[in-house]
Order: C-alpha cells, then sequence, then structure tokens
C-alpha cells in the first residue's frame, strides 16, 4: 500500500493501509497505523536526516526526558499536556522499534503481542478462573505468576539460585532503585514490623553520621562560600569523605523505605519538594529584584524572613483555593 503525506512526491510503499496524513481517523486502530507510517516515512530514504540519524543509544537520554516530564504533567494535573507528553513517550517506543524492524530484530506488532500476552497471563483473574476480590490479591498473584515467568525462562534449578533482586536494574534512578530492592526483599519477609523500627533506624543512621562528624577538620562543617559554587569549602579526608557518602547513602535508604512503608513515591515526593523550594526561593528572588537587589546581595536573616513570608503566602493562597473548591 502507498503513504501519502498530502504532497506531491511524498508518497513511499509501506506495509501497512493507505493512511492520509491530516485525515480525519475513525478508530483508535487507524490512529495507531497512521503514526506507526509516519514513523516508517520518517526513518524511510527520503525521510527527515535527523531521525534517520538516530540510534537507540542516541534515543535513550531522550526517552528518560520524556518520561519525566509525563510526570511533572501528572503532578501538575494539567490534562492537555499529558496527552501530549504521552504522544511524545510513545514516538520514543515507535522509534525503538521501527529501527528494530529495520535490523529484522522485532517490530511494533511483536511489541504489542507481547504487551497483550502479558496483560492476559497476568491477570488470570480477569481472563481465567482465578480468583482476586482485592488489589492486594492481585498482587500477590501477579508476584507468583512473574516468578513462574522466570522459572520457564531460566530453567528450575537456576530460578531457585538466582537472587530476587537480581532483575532490578541498577540504571534506573536511585530512588526508585532503593525503593525497588526493598520492596523485593519485604517481599521475602525482610521488613520493620511496624513503622516505629524505621523510625528507630533513622535515629540510628543519624547517630552514626553524627559520629562520623566527630572527625571532621575544624571547625567543622560549614556552609560553602555564598556566590561561587565550593568557594570556603573546607578540605576533607578522602577516607572520612567516603565514609561520610556512605552514611548519608544510609539515611537516604531508610527515608525511601519509610516512603515505601507509607506508600509514597519516594521519586514523586521529592520532584513535588524541589519545585515548592524552587517557587518559594522565586518568590523571595523577585522581592529582592522590586527593590534592586538579588539574593546574593541579602543577609541570611532578610532571607530567612522572606522565605517565611513565602510560606505563609503559599498556605493562604492553598486556604483560598480549598474554601472556594
Amino acid at each position: 500500500m502507498r503513504l501519502k503525506l498530502g504532497h506531491a512526491g511524498s508518497s513511499l510503499n509501506v506495509p501497512s493501509t493507505v493512511i492520509y496524513i491530516g485525515c480525519r481517523m475513525s478508530t483508535t486502530g487507524e490512529r495507531f497505523e497512521r503514526a506507526v507510517g509516519i514513523m516508517e516515512r520518517l526513518r524511510a530514504p527520503g525521510g527527515c536526516p535527523w531521525d534517520r540519524e538516530q540510534t537507540f543509544d542516541t534515543i535513550k537520554p531522550y526517552t528518560l526526558e520524556e518520561t519525566y516530564e509525563v510526570l511533572e504533567a501528572i503532578d501538575n494535573r494539567d490534562w492537555p499536556e499529558l496527552a501530549g507528553e504521552l504522544g511524545d513517550l510513545l514516538l520514543q517506543i515507535l522509534f525503538y522499534a521501527e529501527m528494530a524492524k529495520e535490523q529484522n530484530s522485532f517490530s511494533i506488532d511483536d511489541v504489542l503481542d507481547r504487551l497483550s500476552a502479558k496483560l492476559i497471563n497476568r491477570h488470570p483473574h480477569v481472563f481465567g478462573e482465578v480468583k482476586a476480590d482485592t488489589a492486594a490479591e492481585v498482587k500477590k498473584n501477579w508476584e507468583a505468576l512473574k516468578v513462574e515467568e522466570r522459572k520457564k525462562q531460566n530453567g528450575e534449578k537456576e530460578s531457585a539460585k538466582r537472587s530476587i533482586l537480581a532483575d532490578v536494574s541498577s540504571a534506573m534512578p536511585s530512588l526508585l532503585e532503593a525503593h525497588k530492592l526493598s520492596s523485593r526483599a519485604a517481599q521475602a519477609g525482610f521488613d520493620w514490623p511496624d513503622v516505629e523500627g524505621l523510625f528507630d533506624k533513622l535515629e540510628e543512621e543519624t547517630r552514626e553520621l553524627r559520629e562520623q562528624l566527630k572527625q571532621f577538620p575544624a571547625p567543622g562543617p560549614r556552609p560553602q562560600g555564598r556566590g561561587v559554587a565550593g568557594s570556603g569549602r573546607t578540605v576533607v579526608p578522602e577516607e572520612l569523605q567516603a565514609r561520610l557518602e556512605e552514611e548519608v547513602g544510609d539515611l537516604f535508604f531508610v527515608l525511601v523505605n519509610l516512603a515505601r512503608y507509607l506508600s509514597v513515591d519516594p521519586e514523586s515526593a521529592l520532584r513535588k519538594t524541589n519545585r515548592k523550594f524552587k517557587r518559594r526561593f522565586q518568590w523571595m528572588e523577585d522581592h529582592l529584584h522590586a527593590s534592586g537587589r538579588t539574593a546574593d546581595q541579602a543577609s541570611m536573616q532578610e532571607l530567612e524572613s522572606l522565605w517565611q513570608q513565602a510560606k505563609a503566602q503559599e498556605k493562604q493562597a492553598k486556604e483560598a483555593a480549598e474554601k472556594s473548591a
């Protein structure tokens, strides 16, 4: 069949139904075929030079970027923006599938077939005879099915020896990796019996960090110099710096476990706090700019006062919005 792009000399023989760029699609399937056809055209001879130059490795950074933009749209509850960001994320999938098809590895059809098979196989309570009335039962069944899938892939004996942490990728963001590692360990029963145990662990790790700080060169940790990053920084012996890094890492890990215990996504929680900090600090900057100054020209006391004002204004705005809702 021929893919037509709406102007002379732009047609290309592609293995899909006739698709017209710009025409009204009547079904979801037709819309998906149209997107696949556009991707084929962009990668084909005479297509887009930039798209044709891309590889799996060059596209990877965009995939990560688009994923975070999806998360930001969700956090902002910006649904029109989310529709666009999900389209950008889908583009990454179409890109990978088209490149894989070109090298005869797999195609978008294989991606869809494997997805459909996985959804059906892992939902026997919907497509089979298994009973699961609660989300907890569904999750339990899901984990058991994944174990069985690994056994089939690796063999019974190899699966018995295989660590339950083996397929937790170390390439993902560290907060997410910590969350997944601790979740897997918890499934095996390695977990705190109650949330108070986590707070005790947090205090323990804090004490251990404080113990290491006793060896910090005099006069002890101080804020770095203002203006230039790193200026005024105390030189710390390499061995002590490594121990401090380890203790701070332990603190992060306990906090991630605390988030998991409370069913809070640590990545999302920190991302929202980052934006809150940015919003408040920029309010302070705007206030200072009105008097012809910048943040580094204000005293710490004035900055702290402005920070409290920014917090108070946000609280008032939030309360007003809740009343009007």
